[in-house]
């Protein structure tokens, strides 16, 4: 098997895309394809408690999707690259549009 096959790549998207399958994960995702946040403006953006916005944040970083960096008594969390939050904010419109035709 080639080493970039569409399987090879499926295989390595799969893991990413199991740790945005969760609906909050995933609207930290959205959140963070707009910027950087803490973990309180994720919380206060979200309506998630503390344990429940760190718990998820952390499974994120473990992928590789998320980066963490000290941020006062905080870390500060932003997406890893333009390539993952492009499509997340095309997802988002495209609730919209969807939305919007129904």
């Amino acid at each position: 098997m080639a080493r970039d096959s569409p399987r090879d790549r499926a295989a390595a998207l799969a893991p990413l895309l199991k740790a945005l399958g969760d609906e909050h994960r995933l609207a930290m995702v959205m959140l963070l394809a707009e910027g950087p946040r803490t973990v309180k403006e994720v919380q206060d953006a979200t309506g998630l408690g503390q344990t429940l916005v760190s718990h998820h944040l952390k499974a994120l970083p473990e992928r590789g999707l998320v980066s963490a960096t000290a941020h006062g008594r905080s870390n500060r969390y932003e997406l890893c690259c333009e390539a993952l939050a492009a499509p997340v904010r095309s997802l988002g419109e495209l609730v919209t549009s969807v939305q919007q035709a129904a």
